[in-house]
């Protein structure tokens, strides 16, 4: 057995020795290496796990007052509802010597980018935003040798904040029923977004409740892909379906503020006025939904991006806390772009 101090703290020797094999393989399997099997990389895996352990450049870094590097990997850069997260970001890491890296992982193959991403060269922390996590790409995360924090998502074993889809679109769908609505459309991103299923069953909750029959033919998606179908031009698409329909909605609970921007753009194209003739909701609340005037459901974006950085930065300095699972608040804001229905 090698011979070496006993730390506070576990070190790449205890891995090694819990995992069975060389400190060599155990480099190897933090760096990313492909020269290492998948049964030995599993076990060097369960080992960092058990033991909670993570390099120690990230603390020499901080005794030293070196800089300090942090990376926030997210499905697209451009989105404003990432942006306004990014802003939160920005805000929590002010006054520090810390250097932020982007990561954009598009909406192909996110897990695959994100590791070669991490592959490049070393990363002190990371915040990982609006991305799935399942199955082999949660072991690599729970395995990753430094502090990783979800937004967006959960995972057990990783601090996350995370808000309740469901919950958003049943307040959303719920507020239209008050107003008097019983025809109510719902804007839908596509299927393969991780918050597509959840939004849908909140829409059917709310209607449930109000004893309102579901009709599917008022559920629809843009054909534009960009972004999921959160995007201007999917939600004109679908505001398109839905006013071609004989029995049109009076009300529309868009999944996402921008996909509210293209159909009100539609529906205004139409001769239609909102909201005299079609009340619309959004989902997000973007800055640019205040001054449009667009009634949402708040996620507060801005304040969930500085929570869960000020979480990651002190996810640097300590190991020891307890994971922490954070539902972030949800909230409906009433604007002009509704109304109630006409009797």
């Amino acid at each position: 057995m090698t011979q070496r101090p006993a730390p506070n703290r576990p070190t790449i020797y205890d891995v090694a020795d819990e995992a069975g094999v060389a400190i060599s393989t155990v480099s190897r399997v933090l760096n990313g290496s492909a020269e290492v099997s998948d049964a030995t990389r599993s076990r060097v895996r369960h080992a960092i796990r058990k033991l909670n352990f993570r390099p120690q450049r990230t603390a020499r870094n901080l005794a030293q007052g070196s800089t300090t590097s942090v990376a926030v990997a997210l499905p697209s850069a451009t989105s404003l509802f990432f942006v306004e997260m990014l802003k939160g970001v920005k805000d929590a890491l002010r006054e520090r010597d810390i250097d932020l890296l982007l990561c954009n992982l598009g909406s192909g193959k996110p897990h695959a980018t994100l590791q070669r991403f991490l592959n490049r060269g070393a990363v002190d922390a990371l915040l990982l935003m609006g991305t799935p996590i399942e199955g082999e790409f949660a072991e690599q995360l729970l395995a990753f040798p430094a502090p990783v924090v979800l937004l967006g998502a959960q995972a057990e074993g990783l601090d996350a904040y995370w808000w309740n889809d469901e919950d958003g679109a049943y307040r959303a769908v719920s507020f239209l029923i008050e107003q008097g609505h019983r025809q109510i459309g719902l804007i839908a991103s596509h299927a393969w977004s991780a918050t597509s299923g959840p939004r849908l069953v909140g829409y059917k909750r709310a209607l449930a409740e109000a004893d309102i029959p579901f009709d599917p033919a008022l559920v629809v998606s843009g054909q534009t892909t960009k972004h999921a179908g959160y995007s201007e031009e999917a939600g004109a698409e679908a505001m398109g379906h839905l006013l071609a329909l004989e029995n049109r909605p009076t009300g529309v609970f868009a999944s996402s503020d921008v996909q509210a921007f293209g159909a009100w753009a539609y529906a205004r194209d139409q001769g239609l006025i909102i909201p005299r003739d079609l009340s619309i909701v959004g989902y997000d609340d973007i800055k640019l939904s205040r001054f449009l005037d667009l009634t949402t459901v708040s996620q507060g974006m801005h304040r969930a991006g500085l929570m869960a950085t000020e979480r990651l930065l002190h996810r640097i300095g300590s190991t020891t806390d307890e994971r922490i699972s954070v539902e972030l608040p949800l909230t409906l804001v009433e604007r002009g772009s509704t109304a109630r229905a006409k009797a």
